[in-house]
């Protein structure tokens, strides 16, 4: 049995009380205990093989969501999708667009009928010095990153506002809480950084509608966005300074991810979960 397994089961035998609506599990096929059973989830930014949407996809896939996945590549969203299960879709997506984000949610809800889950995933980064930023550089990272997580959690209002329920949890990074330093510029630690606030703002406004948001601060993910851009001079001083002394891993952010996503974390909205193996202690 596996972390998260154990973790669910642990929790589901417990004797602690719980809020009456609290539902932490569900009994799947073969008994198996599982976490997102008749959910919904829409994850944006997870066509990468190797990122930390797609892993997150899996998971809840296995833990009984049915997964929307939304990528401005919508080839790459079809086939992730199909790699999950014949009930998931994928769908091309432009999280700048606040247009291109209402039809992409139009479309998962005329495939599926219900949205639980949204998780703001999509983001770039631009590893260049703060006099370096132009205004182009600038507007592309504040646009896929920050203004790409009001778009979407937007465009899922309407429809978690009706139902009186719902999960937002948003992508920031240890680079807004640090102040870069690593393989992002000063642009998108800004943008990360305002990524927080907006995320703490919408669980102040939509507690009420019953819809939690938080957020995750990864620190250095093994993704494919980064890779061979550390050398290993640069990986053996990194992980000086890293007391779990290694690199973090897509599972590592997509298990927090399913955290959140469940009923486990029915009482929290507007947190932040640091996943960065000790790299800051605050």
């Amino acid at each position: 049995m596996n972390p998260v397994h154990r973790f669910a089961q642990f929790l589901c035998f417990s004797r602690l009380r719980a809020s009456d609506t609290l539902r932490p599990t569900k009994i799947g096929s073969g008994g198996r205990i599982v976490l997102l059973k008749g959910k919904t989830a829409v994850i944006s930014g997870g066509a990468g093989a190797r990122g930390i949407g797609f892993a997150t996809a899996k998971t809840f896939a296995a833990q009984g969501a049915r997964v929307a996945i939304l990528d401005l590549d919508a080839a790459g969203a079809a086939k992730a999708a199909a790699e999950l299960g014949p009930e998931h879709v994928g769908i091309g997506c432009d999280v700048t667009d606040k247009a291109d984000c209402a039809r992409a949610i139009g479309e998962v809800l005329a495939a599926t009928g219900q949205i639980d889950i949204l998780i703001n995933n999509a983001g770039i980064t631009q590893a260049i010095k703060v006099w370096d930023i132009d205004p182009e550089s600038w507007a592309r990272i504040q646009d896929v990153n920050l203004k790409g997580v009001l778009y979407l959690s937007q465009a899922v209002m309407p429809h978690m506002r009706e139902r009186k329920a719902g999960a937002i949890a948003c992508m920031s990074s240890v680079s807004a809480q640090r102040g870069g330093g690593i393989l992002g510029g000063a642009h998108y630690s800004a943008a990360k950084a305002g990524v927080l606030g907006l995320a703490k703002a919408m669980a102040r406004e939509l507690g009420a509608d019953g819809i939690r948001v938080n957020c995750v601060t990864p620190g250095l993910i093994q993704t494919d966005i980064n890779a061979g851009k550390i050398s290993d001079d640069a990986r053996v001083k990194i992980l000086e300074n890293i007391p779990l002394n290694r690199l973090g891993v897509p599972q590592d952010v997509a298990n927090i991810f399913l955290f959140l996503a469940s009923d486990l974390s029915a009482y929290v909205t507007g947190a932040v979960i640091d996943v960065n193996g000790g790299m800051l202690i605050h």
